[in-house]
């Protein structure tokens, strides 16, 4: 399993012009929350979900060299297939070690499930649609954690 973290100070996704998914850490009195674009392969578990989940939460990333667990810092989940592209040969990436929906998107929702166990206010994106993800990228900070 993969997420590829963002500090930003501000998210959304939108979903046929329609916003699922915002983050505003400002209203929640800090200066930073997390994306995390989350990508699942064939051997992940609920355990690896749980376990990536936590990592995310305590990661030291935020102000101050802070967690999102240290300031409560809101988290927008957006599951993420691509991230599990291939593409060593040739110009079209190979999508085989991207888990189907089927196995992903129970997984993704156990992530942003156990977030939510752990204290973090979370929102999401929608499984399987197609997104607009709007955000401030802040310093930039970009990170990508595997399990």
């Amino acid at each position: 399993m993969r997420a590829l973290l963002q500090r930003v100070s501000s998210a959304q996704v939108t979903v046929d012009g329609q916003v699922v998914g915002r983050i505003d850490p400002a209203a929640h009195g800090v200066p930073h929350g997390l994306v995390a674009l989350v990508g699942v392969t064939h051997s992940d578990t609920e355990a690896t979900a749980k376990a990536l989940a936590d990592k995310a939460w305590r990661l030291r990333i935020l102000d101050g060299e802070r967690s999102a667990a240290d300031l409560h810092a809101p988290i927008l989940v957006v599951s993420q297939f691509t991230l599990y592209a291939d593409t060593r040969k040739g110009r079209r990436p190979s999508w085989s070690a991207a888990a189907p929906g089927v196995i992903a998107e129970p997984l993704v929702d156990v992530f942003a499930r156990a977030l939510r166990e752990l204290g973090a206010t979370v929102a999401t994106g929608r499984f399987g649609a197609h997104m607009h993800i709007d955000l401030v990228n802040d310093g930039p900070v970009t990170l990508l954690l595997e399990l």
